[in-house]
């Protein structure tokens, strides 16, 4: 018997439609279109550098993935909502150091490639993107029979971004007296899902649209503060929950965290799971997706910015000056308890 790639379970025919798809389904226009060179089709992307607004630019890259979240998108077919998730993993990074970004790449891998499933993916980083002010330059897909079993697929992202190397956010910028902002999540994003998935798994159908809500896009919501408020550092809260604050204040700062009120389903995992008030907060983002510190001043203008592009919005901590020589974060437990 004769043997070909298709017959070793490689599709090439199907890789090459998918590609012409995606070609033929391009927005009418990308941010940044006029500095494309070349992209989808050939070897590799080409963009024009160049940022004479800038006094010292710096490119900015991140790269991510979307963890077993993938498993419960495969078994229920949401490929499109988490390739948002993929998008925001990138550049919602991307923009804690008051980066904007420019361009996206993404890396698919199945065991079989199934069109319209890819087609929905590759639909859904073309509308992250746009959502976040980027485009779509390029990716890979890849079909490995044998590595991959049945729906199982997996993804990566990677971000490319422009910052003026002036205008840089961080803790070299925070200041104790400085507020931190939480800024609303859209429910658990892409973390926590080896938890979760066991978790929820006497009952998953009932929780499956909750556990799949895609993670938000920060992006533009950044760009704003950042014309409306003195920004001094962003934070996106993500695995290690509020171990994520400490990244953007500096060593010997202390942040006591003021209470706010825990989403249902993180209450749901606090209560299903048994875990301490600190392990939660340490392993989910409980609800706060993204953070800003900022002077007090600017405060105000800040909380009205966040909450007209719909995101709620509420002080989360101050920074003062601690004892140790470690930054470090600390809360009133039974306030937290009182929401069960």
């Amino acid at each position: 018997m004769s043997m070909d790639y298709k017959k070793a379970g490689v599709d090439i025919a199907a890789g090459d439609a998918l590609v012409d798809w995606l070609k033929a389904n391009q927005p009418p226009r990308w941010p940044h279109q006029e500095r494309l060179v070349s992209g989808i089709g050939g070897f590799a992307a080409l963009f024009r550098g160049g940022f004479p607004q800038m006094t010292s630019p710096c490119l900015v890259s991140c790269t991510d993935g979307v963890g077993t979240k993938v498993k419960l998108a495969a078994e229920f077919g949401r490929y499109q909502s988490v390739a948002q998730d993929l998008v925001a993993m990138c550049v919602n990074d991307l923009v804690c150091c008051g980066a904007s970004p420019l361009f996206f790449l993404d890396y698919y891998a199945c065991g079989k490639l199934e069109l319209a499933d890819a087609q929905k993916f590759l639909a859904g980083l073309q509308k992250a993107c746009l959502d976040s002010d980027c485009m779509l330059i390029g990716g890979e897909t890849a079909e490995m029979p044998g590595v991959y079993s049945g729906k199982d697929f997996d993804c990566a992202g990677f971000a490319v971004g422009v910052v003026d190397e002036p205008k840089v956010l961080g803790s070299h910028r925070v200041q104790p007296g400085d507020v931190v902002i939480g800024i609303s999540s859209s429910g658990f994003h892409s973390n926590g899902y080896s938890l979760l998935r066991k978790i929820f798994a006497e009952d998953l159908k009932r929780w499956v649209d909750v556990l799949l809500e895609p993670t938000a896009l920060y992006v533009k919501l950044a760009h704003r503060l950042q014309t409306v408020a003195e920004i001094h550092a962003f934070a996106h809260i993500t695995g290690g929950g509020m171990d994520n604050l400490l990244r953007v204040v500096p060593a010997g700062t202390h942040l006591q965290l003021k209470t706010w009120n825990l989403p249902a389903p993180f209450l749901e995992v606090k209560r299903r799971a048994k875990m301490s008030w600190r392990n939660l907060l340490e392993t989910l983002n409980c609800g706060v997706g993204f953070a800003a510190v900022l002077n007090p001043q600017h405060a105000p203008e800040a909380l009205e910015s966040i909450r007209a592009l719909g995101f709620q919005a509420w002080t989360l901590a101050e920074v003062r000056t601690s004892a140790g020589r470690e930054s470090e974060w600390s809360f009133q437990e039974s306030e937290f308890e009182a929401q069960l």
